[in-house]
């Protein structure tokens, strides 16, 4: 069995119980301990399990669109800022279903720019905007994420073009590769990545590395990272190896001046 085979029925032994020793794993997979511990240790540098005396458990399942919201608001305010500034009047952007997205959205009121989203947060933001034209992609509604998603967003994104796409992700491996906890959404956020001329990544410190099981891009489909201070270092140094732009901002705390 090939080691990417072995991986997912790692990963699909432990999001069903949550926990599995190395012998239950080994004698599941036809595999020696040894290498079993092996591969738990790279799902572990991939983010994707925590090991423990005997075996390992998996990550939590990522939290709906509110409770994220709340997370780490400082940091996704300066990166929200930063990025508003990159987008000139006139331009039309794709705004993905991230909510450091839904925090960019609220900085582009009065811009005269054409916005495509299948995030119900940014449409709930600019909706009564008149300076902004506003595309809403069709879909079915995820109502944990406040996002349309499925092959009618997908259809729909294959039809438009875009100066610019704006995206988030859960998390952002070691390699620089961009990664996602929810199979279904991966491959609209892909059909993002063609119908732009520019790809940015809004991630802050906490998704380096985050969480993530499914690769949404390499790093070498980025034009651009917009994260804080506090980022991986290395990660970042592999992303700009891959020519990626790696633009860094300090986060002010809530509640200062």
């Amino acid at each position: 069995m090939l080691a990417e085979q072995r991986h997912q029925l790692i990963l699909q032994t432990l999001r069903s119980g949550g926990t599995a020793t190395v012998t239950d794993l080994s004698a599941r997979l036809g595999a020696s301990a040894a290498t079993v511990r092996r591969d738990l240790l790279k799902l572990e540098e991939d983010g994707l399990l925590t090991r423990v005396h005997g075996g390992a458990v998996i990550e939590e399942d990522p939290a709906p669109f509110a409770e994220a919201a709340e997370a780490q608001v400082p940091q996704k305010d300066a990166i929200a800022a930063e990025a508003a500034m990159m987008i000139e009047e006139g331009q039309s952007v794709i705004l993905d279903s991230g909510t450091t997205v839904h925090r960019l959205a609220r900085r582009l009121h009065g811009r005269r720019i054409t916005v495509i989203t299948n995030n119900l947060g940014v449409y709930d933001e600019l909706v009564q905007d008149e300076n902004v034209e506003l595309m809403l992609l069709g879909g079915m509604v995820i109502r944990e994420s406040r996002m349309l998603d499925g092959f009618l967003a997908e259809d729909n994104l294959r039809q438009v073009h875009a100066d610019w796409l704006f995206m988030g992700a859960c998390g952002v491996r070691a390699g620089g590769q961009v990664m996602d906890t929810t199979v279904a959404e991966v491959p609209a956020r892909r059909v993002m990545i063609a119908a732009a001329d520019k790809v940015a990544l809004l991630a802050d410190s906490a998704k380096f590395p985050g969480t993530g099981m499914v690769k949404i891009c390499d790093p070498e489909d980025l034009d651009l990272v917009v994260t804080d201070a506090a980022s991986h270092a290395a990660t970042c140094a592999a992303l700009e190896e891959a020519g990626v732009r790696v633009v860094r901002v300090d986060a002010v705390p809530a509640g200062s001046p």
